[in-house]
C-alpha cells in the first residue's frame, strides 16, 4: 500500500499540536482545530494511531479522526468527463 502521507511526529504543547508530516513541522490550535483534543487529558492526546495509508490520525479514547489532507488544507477535486472502460 503507497502511503499518502508519512506522519513522523505528533506532540502537543499547551493548546498546540505539532505534526510532522513529509518532513515539515505544522503547529495547529487545539482550540479551532478540535475541541475534544482541546479538553484531553494529555495521556488521551498521547494515545494515537496514525493509518497505515498515512490519510489520518486516529484517537481511539476520544474517538476523534482528523484527516491530514484537511489538516493541510489539500482538497481534491472531482475529474470530470472521464469515461468509464466498456
Amino acid at each position: 500500500m503507497n502511503r499518502c502521507h508519512n506522519v513522523q511526529n505528533v506532540t502537543f504543547s499547551n493548546d498546540e499540536m505539532v505534526l510532522t508530516i513529509d518532513g515539515t513541522a505544522h503547529r495547529f490550535s487545539l482550540k479551532t482545530l478540535s475541541p475534544r483534543l482541546f479538553q484531553a487529558a494529555q495521556i488521551e492526546r498521547e494515545r494515537y494511531e496514525v493509518s497505515a495509508s498515512g490519510y489520518g490520525i486516529h484517537w481511539p479514547l476520544l474517538d476523534e479522526d482528523l484527516s491530514i489532507d484537511g489538516l493541510l488544507g489539500i482538497i481534491h477535486s472531482p475529474m470530470f468527463g472521464l469515461k468509464k472502460a466498456a
